[in-house]
């Protein structure tokens, strides 16, 4: 079995495999950090975007909450009620649709108070 290839040939022909593989895993390796670090940065960034709504949100339902305890304030027989809380339960993905559903609710308040009249008012 001798075609010309000396041990020495062989074995720095394994050596320069050695290292090619050992090349390629390095540049693969690097390429993969690279990947995850745009992945994370990513993901910051959601996250970062989402806190935001999420306080555009909560002001926006603080301004409502206010302008209907406003509404509401002369009505003797209603209790006082605390601030709103967020409900667990809800969907970020509906956000924009019960954004929506405030105005009208709002509205429908101000004309159910306002319906009352002035006897159902604090003098």
């Amino acid at each position: 079995m001798d075609d010309g290839i000396t041990a020495a040939m062989r074995y720095k022909e394994i050596v320069g495999l050695a290292r090619a593989s050992a090349e390629n895993l390095r540049n693969w390796e690097i390429g993969r950090a690279d990947e995850l670090e745009a992945r994370l940065a990513e993901v910051h960034q959601a996250v970062a975007d989402a806190a935001e709504r999420e306080q555009r949100a909560v002001d926006r339902c603080t301004r409502w909450w206010k302008m209907a305890q406003h509404n509401v304030e002369g009505l003797s027989w209603l209790p006082e009620d605390e601030e709103p809380r967020p409900v667990p339960t809800a969907r970020a993905g509906y956000l924009e649709k019960y954004l929506e559903e405030v105005k009208p609710s709002y509205q429908e308040l101000v004309q159910a108070v306002l319906s009352l009249g002035w006897r159902a008012k604090r003098s």
